[in-house]
């Protein structure tokens, strides 16, 4: 038995890096998949295995046997309901998330439940605000009071244009030496972010959909990127939802870090932060001091846990 970290995640097949720096081609044991995971991904990228090298065949095949415990996380709710979630990354120092204010659009709803998730599993975030270069007067005025609101909350945040290079010397100083995960929706330029940070990957790019304003799945795989000064990132194909896991109403306010602030100051201990009487995070958002958004994307999270269901469109 071999130790290695995945390297390669195509859903059926992975790569894996061993300390001698020897890439594995390799698959999973059947049994591997039902030892209490209940996702389309065991393993992801990030992870360290344990390996069974076998060449006592005409065509070799090594086995991924064990997951060494990691030590983090991130996983969304899968679009496949008959699995329970989707593992995005594992054992990350850090996780970036690339947002656009137009072509497409990145909605507060799906930063805050990424945020949220990320927290969850101790995974600091960056928020990087990409295509600078193309933003109207209002567009733009939307970025720098999001840029404000979530650097106020405690989220490093950067404003950048891939395109043109503009911007990433601050981000690659942040990358620098970590294990970084990159999502973000289709279309907001994770392939020129990549080809720009590292100009061997030769990441495919797409255009934008002049009808939807969407953008087009370039990235059908997870792949760790090695960094040219250090650190890896975690290339992810674009989601379109973040459907959350696990938080139920008791500890989604812990996520929102100015909602669990002033959470102290409610008159119960138990408050649900709805409906109570005396609520000091409700009077909050009626004075603007916790943005509207952001209760109404922790209210989502909550509907989340009682109903139940995924709502691709987060």
């Amino acid at each position: 038995m071999v130790e290695g970290l995945v390297i390669r995640n195509t859903g059926s097949q992975f790569v894996v890096l061993t300390e001698d720096g020897r890439e594995i081609d390799c698959r999973i044991k059947g049994n591997l998949r039902i030892k209490g995971i209940r996702s389309t991904n065991p393993i992801a990228c990030g992870d360290h295995v344990m390996v069974e090298e076998r060449s006592d065949t005409d065509e070799p095949v090594s086995y991924i046997r064990s997951i060494v415990p990691r030590r983090n996380y991130i996983i969304r709710k899968a679009s496949n309901l008959s699995k329970e979630s989707h593992i995005l990354g594992a054992n990350l120092d850090a996780a970036l998330l690339l947002c656009t204010i137009s072509n497409p659009e990145t909605s507060t709803t799906f930063i805050d439940r990424f945020l949220a998730t990320a927290c969850a599993y101790r995974v600091p975030v960056i928020l990087v605000f990409n295509k600078v270069d193309i933003y109207s007067e209002d567009e733009q005025a939307w970025l720098d009071y999001l840029v404000d609101l979530y650097t106020k909350v405690g989220y490093p945040c950067l404003a950048i244009s891939a395109e043109l290079s503009q911007g990433l010397d601050r981000l690659k100083e942040l990358l620098k030496g970590k294990i970084t995960l990159l999502s973000g929706h289709s279309g907001v330029g994770k392939s020129t972010l990549i080809n720009r940070l590292i100009p061997s990957a030769n990441r495919k790019t797409a255009a934008i959909s002049d009808m939807h304003h969407t953008g087009v799945h370039t990235t059908t795989f997870s792949e760790m990127i090695k960094l040219p000064h250090g650190g890896y990132l975690i290339d992810t194909p674009g989601i379109k939802g973040f459907g959350t896991l696990e938080m139920n109403e008791e500890d989604t306010s812990h996520y929102f870090p100015e909602i669990f602030e002033k959470s102290k100051e409610c008159r119960f201990s138990n408050c649900t932060h709805t409906h109570e009487p005396g609520c000091a995070v409700i009077e909050a958002v009626e004075r603007e001091e916790i943005a509207p958004t952001r209760y109404n994307s922790y209210l989502s999270i909550l509907s989340d846990s009682t109903s139940g269901k995924y709502r691709p469109e987060y």
